[in-house]
Protein backbone atom coordinates (compact mmCIF):
# COMPACT_ATOMS: atom_id res chain seq x y z
CA UNK A 1 0.00 0.00 0.00
CA UNK A 2 0.93 3.62 -0.27
CA UNK A 3 1.30 3.59 3.47
CA UNK A 4 4.51 1.61 3.24
CA UNK A 5 6.91 4.52 3.00
CA UNK A 6 10.47 3.86 2.10
CA UNK A 7 11.83 4.35 5.60
CA UNK A 8 9.38 1.92 7.05
CA UNK A 9 10.66 -0.59 4.56
CA UNK A 10 14.22 0.27 5.48
CA UNK A 11 13.72 -0.27 9.18
CA UNK A 12 11.47 -3.12 10.12
CA UNK A 13 11.10 -5.19 6.96
CA UNK A 14 13.19 -5.58 3.85
CA UNK A 15 10.69 -4.14 1.39
CA UNK A 16 12.38 -0.90 0.56
CA UNK A 17 15.56 0.80 -0.45
CA UNK A 18 18.16 3.05 1.05
CA UNK A 19 19.38 6.20 -0.58
CA UNK A 20 22.51 6.70 1.47
CA UNK A 21 24.23 3.38 1.80
CA UNK A 22 24.40 0.35 -0.38
CA UNK A 23 24.91 -1.79 2.69
CA UNK A 24 22.05 -0.38 4.79
CA UNK A 25 19.12 -2.25 3.26
CA UNK A 26 21.06 -5.49 3.34
CA UNK A 27 21.89 -4.99 7.00
CA UNK A 28 18.27 -4.23 7.78
CA UNK A 29 17.15 -7.28 5.84
CA UNK A 30 19.41 -9.47 7.91
CA UNK A 31 18.25 -7.83 11.12
CA UNK A 32 14.58 -8.19 10.19
CA UNK A 33 14.99 -11.84 9.25
CA UNK A 34 16.62 -12.60 12.57
CA UNK A 35 13.94 -10.68 14.49
CA UNK A 36 16.52 -8.45 16.20
CA UNK A 37 15.54 -5.90 18.79
CA UNK A 38 15.57 -2.16 18.22
CA UNK A 39 19.07 -1.78 19.68
CA UNK A 40 20.46 -4.34 17.27
CA UNK A 41 19.03 -2.80 14.12
CA UNK A 42 20.18 0.62 15.23
CA UNK A 43 23.70 -0.81 15.47
CA UNK A 44 23.23 -2.11 11.93
CA UNK A 45 22.18 1.34 10.83
CA UNK A 46 25.37 2.73 12.29
CA UNK A 47 27.58 0.08 10.73
CA UNK A 48 25.90 0.14 7.35
CA UNK A 49 25.24 3.83 6.85
CA UNK A 50 27.89 5.50 9.00
CA UNK A 51 25.25 7.82 10.46
CA UNK A 52 27.11 8.38 13.70
CA UNK A 53 29.32 6.54 16.10
CA UNK A 54 27.91 3.84 18.30
CA UNK A 55 28.90 5.72 21.39
CA UNK A 56 26.81 8.73 20.33
CA UNK A 57 23.74 6.49 20.22
CA UNK A 58 24.56 4.85 23.51
CA UNK A 59 25.05 1.46 21.87
CA UNK A 60 27.81 -1.04 22.54
CA UNK A 61 30.84 -0.46 20.37
CA UNK A 62 31.13 -2.66 17.33
CA UNK A 63 34.18 -4.80 16.99
CA UNK A 64 37.01 -3.55 14.76
CA UNK A 65 36.39 -6.39 12.35
CA UNK A 66 32.80 -5.37 11.82
CA UNK A 67 33.67 -1.74 11.23
CA UNK A 68 36.55 -2.29 8.82
CA UNK A 69 34.49 -2.69 5.64
CA UNK A 70 33.06 0.78 6.06
CA UNK A 71 36.10 2.34 4.40
CA UNK A 72 35.31 0.52 1.15
CA UNK A 73 31.59 1.32 1.04
CA UNK A 74 30.30 3.25 -1.96
CA UNK A 75 26.89 4.85 -2.12
CA UNK A 76 25.13 2.96 -4.90
CA UNK A 77 21.79 4.75 -4.39
CA UNK A 78 22.94 8.34 -4.91
CA UNK A 79 21.15 9.67 -7.99
CA UNK A 80 22.41 12.30 -10.41
CA UNK A 81 20.62 15.64 -10.45
CA UNK A 82 19.00 15.07 -13.83
CA UNK A 83 17.38 11.84 -12.63
CA UNK A 84 16.07 13.51 -9.48
CA UNK A 85 14.64 16.29 -11.64
CA UNK A 86 12.84 13.79 -13.90
CA UNK A 87 11.36 11.89 -10.95
CA UNK A 88 10.29 15.18 -9.36
CA UNK A 89 8.56 16.23 -12.59
CA UNK A 90 6.83 12.84 -12.91
CA UNK A 91 5.50 12.93 -9.35
CA UNK A 92 4.58 16.61 -9.63
CA UNK A 93 2.44 15.95 -12.72
CA UNK A 94 0.61 13.12 -10.95
CA UNK A 95 -0.18 15.28 -7.92
CA UNK A 96 -1.30 18.30 -9.96
CA UNK A 97 -3.56 16.35 -12.34
CA UNK A 98 -4.99 14.15 -9.58
CA UNK A 99 -5.80 16.97 -7.16
CA UNK A 100 -7.26 19.46 -9.62
CA UNK A 101 -8.95 16.85 -11.80
CA UNK A 102 -10.73 15.17 -8.91
CA UNK A 103 -11.73 18.49 -7.35
CA UNK A 104 -13.36 19.44 -10.66
CA UNK A 105 -15.20 16.09 -10.70
CA UNK A 106 -16.54 16.82 -7.21
CA UNK A 107 -17.64 20.31 -8.32
CA UNK A 108 -19.37 18.98 -11.45
CA UNK A 109 -21.45 16.53 -9.44
CA UNK A 110 -22.31 18.66 -6.41
CA UNK A 111 -22.95 21.92 -8.28
CA UNK A 112 -25.40 20.48 -10.82
CA UNK A 113 -28.61 18.79 -9.71
CA UNK A 114 -28.78 16.71 -12.85
CA UNK A 115 -25.53 14.98 -11.85
CA UNK A 116 -26.65 14.00 -8.34
CA UNK A 117 -27.31 10.30 -8.87
CA UNK A 118 -26.42 7.31 -6.72
CA UNK A 119 -23.52 6.37 -8.97
CA UNK A 120 -22.18 9.91 -8.99
CA UNK A 121 -22.28 10.21 -5.20
CA UNK A 122 -19.96 7.21 -5.04
CA UNK A 123 -17.82 8.92 -7.68
CA UNK A 124 -17.58 11.93 -5.35
CA UNK A 125 -16.30 9.66 -2.60
CA UNK A 126 -13.84 8.08 -5.03
CA UNK A 127 -12.62 11.49 -6.23
CA UNK A 128 -12.18 12.77 -2.67
CA UNK A 129 -10.13 9.71 -1.72
CA UNK A 130 -7.89 9.99 -4.77
CA UNK A 131 -7.33 13.73 -4.40
CA UNK A 132 -6.51 13.37 -0.69
CA UNK A 133 -4.02 10.56 -1.24
CA UNK A 134 -2.27 12.45 -4.03
CA UNK A 135 -2.10 15.66 -1.99
CA UNK A 136 -1.07 14.24 1.38
CA UNK A 137 0.92 11.11 0.55
CA UNK A 138 2.52 11.05 -2.90
CA UNK A 139 5.03 13.92 -2.64
CA UNK A 140 5.85 13.31 1.03
CA UNK A 141 6.63 9.66 0.36
CA UNK A 142 8.65 10.60 -2.72
CA UNK A 143 10.77 13.08 -0.73
CA UNK A 144 11.33 10.48 1.98
CA UNK A 145 12.38 7.88 -0.62
CA UNK A 146 14.92 10.29 -2.11
CA UNK A 147 16.52 11.61 1.09
CA UNK A 148 15.96 8.80 3.59
CA UNK A 149 15.16 11.41 6.21
CA UNK A 150 11.84 12.36 7.79
CA UNK A 151 11.28 16.13 7.84
CA UNK A 152 7.62 16.26 8.83
CA UNK A 153 7.35 15.47 12.55
CA UNK A 154 5.88 12.68 14.66
CA UNK A 155 2.20 13.51 14.07
CA UNK A 156 2.54 13.52 10.30
CA UNK A 157 4.52 10.29 10.54
CA UNK A 158 1.47 8.63 12.07
CA UNK A 159 -0.80 10.24 9.48
CA UNK A 160 1.51 9.21 6.65
CA UNK A 161 1.38 5.57 7.68
CA UNK A 162 -2.35 5.63 8.46
CA UNK A 163 -4.12 7.65 5.78
CA UNK A 164 -3.06 5.97 2.52
CA UNK A 165 -4.57 2.62 3.48
CA UNK A 166 -7.73 4.47 4.50
CA UNK A 167 -7.89 6.34 1.18
CA UNK A 168 -7.22 3.29 -0.99
CA UNK A 169 -9.84 1.29 0.92
CA UNK A 170 -12.41 4.08 0.40
CA UNK A 171 -11.51 4.34 -3.29
CA UNK A 172 -11.81 0.70 -4.24
CA UNK A 173 -14.92 0.05 -2.15
CA UNK A 174 -16.59 3.06 -3.75
CA UNK A 175 -15.93 1.32 -7.08
CA UNK A 176 -17.31 -1.89 -5.61
CA UNK A 177 -20.47 -0.11 -4.44
CA UNK A 178 -20.93 1.30 -7.95
CA UNK A 179 -20.51 -2.18 -9.44
CA UNK A 180 -23.13 -3.64 -7.09
CA UNK A 181 -25.49 -0.71 -7.77
CA UNK A 182 -25.11 -1.18 -11.55
CA UNK A 183 -25.74 -4.89 -11.10
CA UNK A 184 -28.97 -4.30 -9.18
CA UNK A 185 -30.18 -1.61 -11.59
CA UNK A 186 -29.61 -3.71 -14.70
CA UNK A 187 -30.26 -7.27 -13.55
CA UNK A 188 -33.25 -6.46 -11.30
CA UNK A 189 -34.53 -3.03 -12.46
CA UNK A 190 -37.89 -3.28 -10.67
CA UNK A 191 -36.30 -3.16 -7.23
CA UNK A 192 -35.98 0.29 -5.60
CA UNK A 193 -32.64 2.01 -5.99
CA UNK A 194 -30.56 3.24 -3.06
CA UNK A 195 -31.98 6.40 -1.54
CA UNK A 196 -29.84 9.42 -0.72
CA UNK A 197 -29.87 8.46 2.95
CA UNK A 198 -28.88 4.85 2.23
CA UNK A 199 -26.07 6.07 -0.03
CA UNK A 200 -24.68 8.27 2.76
CA UNK A 201 -24.84 5.33 5.17
CA UNK A 202 -22.90 3.12 2.75
CA UNK A 203 -20.25 5.80 2.22
CA UNK A 204 -19.96 6.40 5.97
CA UNK A 205 -19.61 2.67 6.59
CA UNK A 206 -16.84 2.44 4.01
CA UNK A 207 -14.82 5.12 5.80
CA UNK A 208 -15.39 3.59 9.25
CA UNK A 209 -14.11 0.21 8.03
CA UNK A 210 -11.17 1.94 6.34
CA UNK A 211 -10.22 3.67 9.61
CA UNK A 212 -10.39 0.40 11.53
CA UNK A 213 -8.22 -1.42 9.00
CA UNK A 214 -5.55 1.30 8.97
CA UNK A 215 -5.55 2.02 12.71
CA UNK A 216 -2.65 -0.35 13.56
CA UNK A 217 -0.43 1.64 11.21
CA UNK A 218 -1.16 4.76 13.25
CA UNK A 219 -0.88 3.00 16.60
CA UNK A 220 2.60 1.55 16.01
CA UNK A 221 4.09 4.46 14.06
CA UNK A 222 7.07 6.16 15.62
CA UNK A 223 10.04 8.30 14.71
CA UNK A 224 13.68 7.76 15.68
CA UNK A 225 15.72 10.94 16.04
CA UNK A 226 19.43 10.39 15.59
CA UNK A 227 22.28 12.92 15.41
CA UNK A 228 22.46 12.76 11.62
CA UNK A 229 18.87 12.06 10.63
CA UNK A 230 15.27 11.25 11.63
CA UNK A 231 13.44 8.10 10.62
CA UNK A 232 9.69 7.40 10.44
CA UNK A 233 8.62 3.78 10.59
CA UNK A 234 6.11 1.29 12.00
CA UNK A 235 7.42 -0.92 14.80
CA UNK A 236 5.17 -3.93 15.26
CA UNK A 237 5.13 -5.60 18.69
CA UNK A 238 5.90 -9.06 17.29
CA UNK A 239 8.36 -7.96 14.66
CA UNK A 240 8.60 -8.24 10.86
CA UNK A 241 6.52 -11.41 10.58
CA UNK A 242 3.51 -9.63 12.08
CA UNK A 243 4.14 -6.68 9.76
CA UNK A 244 4.23 -8.96 6.71
CA UNK A 245 1.05 -10.78 7.79
CA UNK A 246 -0.81 -7.49 8.29
CA UNK A 247 0.05 -6.20 4.85
CA UNK A 248 -0.87 -9.47 3.16
CA UNK A 249 -4.29 -9.06 4.81
CA UNK A 250 -4.41 -5.46 3.57
CA UNK A 251 -3.59 -6.54 0.02
CA UNK A 252 -6.37 -9.13 0.12
CA UNK A 253 -8.94 -6.68 1.52
CA UNK A 254 -8.13 -3.65 -0.63
CA UNK A 255 -7.11 -5.38 -3.85
CA UNK A 256 -7.94 -9.06 -4.35
CA UNK A 257 -11.38 -9.32 -2.74
CA UNK A 258 -13.00 -6.14 -4.19
CA UNK A 259 -11.56 -6.86 -7.63
CA UNK A 260 -13.06 -10.34 -7.45
CA UNK A 261 -16.49 -8.91 -6.56
CA UNK A 262 -16.30 -6.34 -9.35
CA UNK A 263 -15.10 -8.95 -11.82
CA UNK A 264 -18.12 -11.15 -11.09
CA UNK A 265 -20.70 -8.34 -11.16
CA UNK A 266 -19.39 -6.67 -14.31
CA UNK A 267 -19.12 -10.05 -16.08
CA UNK A 268 -22.80 -10.75 -15.39
CA UNK A 269 -23.78 -7.19 -16.34
CA UNK A 270 -21.70 -7.38 -19.52
CA UNK A 271 -23.33 -10.65 -20.58
CA UNK A 272 -26.74 -9.08 -19.96
CA UNK A 273 -26.04 -5.86 -21.88
CA UNK A 274 -23.93 -7.22 -24.72
CA UNK A 275 -25.08 -10.85 -24.82
CA UNK A 276 -27.92 -10.32 -27.28
CA UNK A 277 -31.09 -8.42 -28.02
CA UNK A 278 -34.40 -8.90 -26.20
CA UNK A 279 -36.68 -11.20 -28.30
CA UNK A 280 -39.51 -9.58 -30.22
CA UNK A 281 -39.93 -6.02 -31.41
CA UNK A 282 -38.49 -3.31 -29.20
CA UNK A 283 -39.02 0.40 -28.92
CA UNK A 284 -36.77 3.40 -29.42
CA UNK A 285 -36.68 4.13 -25.71
CA UNK A 286 -35.33 0.65 -25.00
CA UNK A 287 -32.45 1.10 -27.43
CA UNK A 288 -31.68 4.52 -26.00
CA UNK A 289 -31.54 3.21 -22.46
CA UNK A 290 -29.54 0.13 -23.43
CA UNK A 291 -26.96 2.30 -25.14
CA UNK A 292 -26.72 4.60 -22.11
CA UNK A 293 -26.30 1.65 -19.73
CA UNK A 294 -23.55 0.22 -21.87
CA UNK A 295 -21.66 3.51 -21.82
CA UNK A 296 -21.72 3.79 -18.03
CA UNK A 297 -20.71 0.16 -17.50
CA UNK A 298 -17.92 0.48 -20.06
CA UNK A 299 -16.61 3.59 -18.29
CA UNK A 300 -16.61 1.92 -14.87
CA UNK A 301 -14.93 -1.23 -16.20
CA UNK A 302 -12.12 0.94 -17.58
CA UNK A 303 -11.80 2.69 -14.19
CA UNK A 304 -11.53 -0.65 -12.36
CA UNK A 305 -9.06 -2.18 -14.83
CA UNK A 306 -6.89 0.95 -14.63
CA UNK A 307 -6.81 0.74 -10.84
CA UNK A 308 -5.91 -2.97 -10.93
CA UNK A 309 -3.06 -2.45 -13.41
CA UNK A 310 -1.60 0.54 -11.55
CA UNK A 311 -1.48 -1.14 -8.14
CA UNK A 312 -0.38 -4.63 -9.22
CA UNK A 313 3.39 -3.88 -9.59
CA UNK A 314 3.50 -2.21 -6.17
CA UNK A 315 1.96 -5.21 -4.43
CA UNK A 316 4.27 -7.57 -6.32
CA UNK A 317 7.24 -5.43 -5.30
CA UNK A 318 6.32 -5.62 -1.63
CA UNK A 319 5.80 -9.39 -1.63
CA UNK A 320 8.97 -10.19 -3.59
CA UNK A 321 11.28 -7.96 -1.54
CA UNK A 322 9.83 -9.35 1.67
CA UNK A 323 10.38 -12.97 0.59
CA UNK A 324 13.64 -12.55 -1.34
CA UNK A 325 15.62 -10.20 0.86
CA UNK A 326 18.67 -10.26 -1.40
CA UNK A 327 16.73 -8.07 -3.84
CA UNK A 328 17.31 -5.17 -1.46
CA UNK A 329 21.01 -5.23 -2.39
CA UNK A 330 20.27 -4.92 -6.09
CA UNK A 331 21.75 -1.78 -7.61
CA UNK A 332 18.53 -0.62 -9.28
CA UNK A 333 16.07 -1.47 -6.52
CA UNK A 334 15.51 2.20 -5.69
CA UNK A 335 14.47 2.91 -9.27
CA UNK A 336 12.11 -0.06 -9.19
CA UNK A 337 10.55 1.23 -5.99
CA UNK A 338 10.13 4.78 -7.33
CA UNK A 339 8.65 3.47 -10.59
CA UNK A 340 6.17 1.09 -8.92
CA UNK A 341 5.13 3.71 -6.39
CA UNK A 342 4.69 6.32 -9.15
CA UNK A 343 2.48 3.93 -11.12
CA UNK A 344 0.36 3.24 -8.03
CA UNK A 345 -0.04 6.96 -7.28
CA UNK A 346 -0.84 7.69 -10.94
CA UNK A 347 -4.08 5.72 -10.50
CA UNK A 348 -5.43 8.81 -8.73
CA UNK A 349 -5.16 10.99 -11.86
CA UNK A 350 -6.69 8.77 -14.55
CA UNK A 351 -10.32 8.77 -13.44
CA UNK A 352 -11.10 12.42 -14.31
CA UNK A 353 -9.56 11.83 -17.74
CA UNK A 354 -11.68 8.72 -18.24
CA UNK A 355 -14.87 10.54 -17.19
CA UNK A 356 -14.13 13.42 -19.55
CA UNK A 357 -13.44 11.14 -22.52
CA UNK A 358 -16.33 8.71 -22.06
CA UNK A 359 -19.18 10.73 -20.52
CA UNK A 360 -20.73 13.69 -22.31
CA UNK A 361 -21.98 15.39 -19.13
CA UNK A 362 -18.61 15.23 -17.41
CA UNK A 363 -17.07 16.49 -20.63
CA UNK A 364 -19.46 19.44 -20.61
CA UNK A 365 -18.60 20.07 -16.96
CA UNK A 366 -14.87 20.10 -17.67
CA UNK A 367 -15.47 22.54 -20.52
CA UNK A 368 -17.32 24.83 -18.13
CA UNK A 369 -14.52 24.56 -15.59
CA UNK A 370 -11.87 25.45 -18.19
CA UNK A 371 -13.92 27.93 -20.20
CA UNK A 372 -11.36 30.61 -19.31
CA UNK A 373 -8.85 28.87 -21.59
CA UNK A 374 -8.78 30.46 -25.07
CA UNK A 375 -8.98 27.10 -26.89
CA UNK A 376 -11.96 25.78 -24.87
CA UNK A 377 -15.39 26.66 -26.24
CA UNK A 378 -18.60 25.85 -24.38
CA UNK A 379 -21.47 25.32 -26.79
CA UNK A 380 -25.16 25.76 -26.04
CA UNK A 381 -25.45 21.96 -26.18
CA UNK A 382 -22.85 21.67 -23.38
CA UNK A 383 -24.80 24.13 -21.26
CA UNK A 384 -28.02 22.15 -21.77
CA UNK A 385 -26.30 18.90 -20.79
CA UNK A 386 -25.92 20.16 -17.21
CA UNK A 387 -28.93 22.50 -16.91
CA UNK A 388 -31.80 20.56 -18.48
CA UNK A 389 -34.44 19.47 -15.99
CA UNK A 390 -33.93 15.89 -15.05
CA UNK A 391 -36.46 13.31 -16.21
CA UNK A 392 -38.40 11.71 -13.32
CA UNK A 393 -39.72 8.29 -14.39
CA UNK A 394 -42.01 8.00 -11.38
CA UNK A 395 -43.99 10.98 -12.66
CA UNK A 396 -43.76 10.48 -16.41
CA UNK A 397 -44.00 6.71 -16.86
CA UNK A 398 -47.56 6.30 -15.63
CA UNK A 399 -48.77 5.06 -19.04
CA UNK A 400 -46.22 2.25 -18.92
CA UNK A 401 -47.23 1.36 -15.36
CA UNK A 402 -50.96 1.25 -16.19
CA UNK A 403 -50.35 -0.85 -19.30
CA UNK A 404 -48.26 -3.34 -17.36
CA UNK A 405 -50.80 -3.63 -14.55
CA UNK A 406 -53.67 -4.13 -16.99
CA UNK A 407 -51.87 -6.85 -18.93
CA UNK A 408 -51.20 -8.72 -15.69
CA UNK A 409 -54.87 -8.41 -14.69
CA UNK A 410 -56.02 -9.96 -17.98
CA UNK A 411 -53.64 -12.88 -17.55
CA UNK A 412 -54.37 -13.62 -13.89
CA UNK A 413 -58.16 -13.16 -13.63
CA UNK A 414 -59.78 -16.10 -15.48
CA UNK A 415 -62.63 -16.47 -12.97
CA UNK A 416 -64.22 -13.13 -13.81
CA UNK A 417 -67.51 -12.96 -15.70
CA UNK A 418 -67.53 -12.60 -19.45
CA UNK A 419 -68.61 -8.96 -19.20
CA UNK A 420 -65.75 -8.16 -16.86
CA UNK A 421 -63.30 -9.91 -19.15
CA UNK A 422 -64.48 -8.05 -22.20
CA UNK A 423 -64.34 -4.74 -20.36
CA UNK A 424 -60.78 -5.32 -19.15
CA UNK A 425 -59.68 -6.55 -22.55
CA UNK A 426 -60.97 -3.36 -24.06
CA UNK A 427 -59.03 -1.34 -21.54
CA UNK A 428 -55.92 -3.41 -22.25
CA UNK A 429 -56.07 -2.84 -26.01
CA UNK A 430 -52.63 -1.68 -27.19
CA UNK A 431 -52.24 2.00 -27.79
CA UNK A 432 -51.14 3.53 -31.04
CA UNK A 433 -47.43 2.93 -31.61
CA UNK A 434 -47.00 6.61 -32.31
CA UNK A 435 -47.85 7.36 -28.68
CA UNK A 436 -45.52 4.92 -26.95
CA UNK A 437 -42.76 4.83 -29.55
CA UNK A 438 -42.82 1.00 -29.54
CA UNK A 439 -43.69 -1.34 -32.39
CA UNK A 440 -46.32 -4.04 -31.97
CA UNK A 441 -45.34 -7.57 -31.08
CA UNK A 442 -46.70 -10.59 -29.25
CA UNK A 443 -47.72 -9.99 -25.65
CA UNK A 444 -44.95 -12.09 -24.16
CA UNK A 445 -42.24 -10.24 -26.05
CA UNK A 446 -43.76 -6.90 -25.20
CA UNK A 447 -43.95 -7.77 -21.52
CA UNK A 448 -40.34 -8.95 -21.44
CA UNK A 449 -39.12 -5.89 -23.26
CA UNK A 450 -40.99 -3.53 -20.98
CA UNK A 451 -39.60 -5.12 -17.82
CA UNK A 452 -36.04 -4.72 -19.07
CA UNK A 453 -36.72 -1.35 -20.60
CA UNK A 454 -37.93 0.67 -17.68
CA UNK A 455 -39.08 0.68 -14.12
CA UNK A 456 -40.43 3.26 -11.69
CA UNK A 457 -36.87 3.62 -10.31
CA UNK A 458 -34.65 4.06 -13.37
CA UNK A 459 -34.44 6.34 -16.36
CA UNK A 460 -32.14 7.19 -19.22
CA UNK A 461 -30.83 10.10 -17.15
CA UNK A 462 -29.36 7.66 -14.62
CA UNK A 463 -27.11 6.11 -17.24
CA UNK A 464 -26.12 8.92 -19.58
Amino acid sequence: MASLPAAENWTDYPGGVDVDSGNLSAALGVGAAAGTAETEWLRLLVQGGNFSSSSELGLPEASPASSQPRANLTNQFVQPSWRIALWSLAYGVVVAVAVFGNLIVIWIILAHKRMRTVTNYFLVNLAFSDASMAAFNALVNFIYALHSEWYFGANYCRFQNFFPITAVFASIYSMTAIAVDRYMAIIDPLKPRLSATATRIVIGSIWILAFLLAFPQCLYSKIKVMPSRTLCYVQWPEGPKQHFTYHIIVIILVYCFPLLIMGITYTIVGITLWGGEIPGDTCDKYHEQLKAKRKVVKMMIIVVVTFAICWLPYHIYFILTAIYQQLNRWKYIQQVYLASFWLAMSSTMYNPIIYCCLNKRFRAGFKRAFRWCPFIQVSSYDELELKTTRFHPTRQSSLYTVTRMESVTVALDPSDTDNTKSTRKKRATPRDPSISGCSRGDSKSASTTSSFLSSPYTSVEEYS
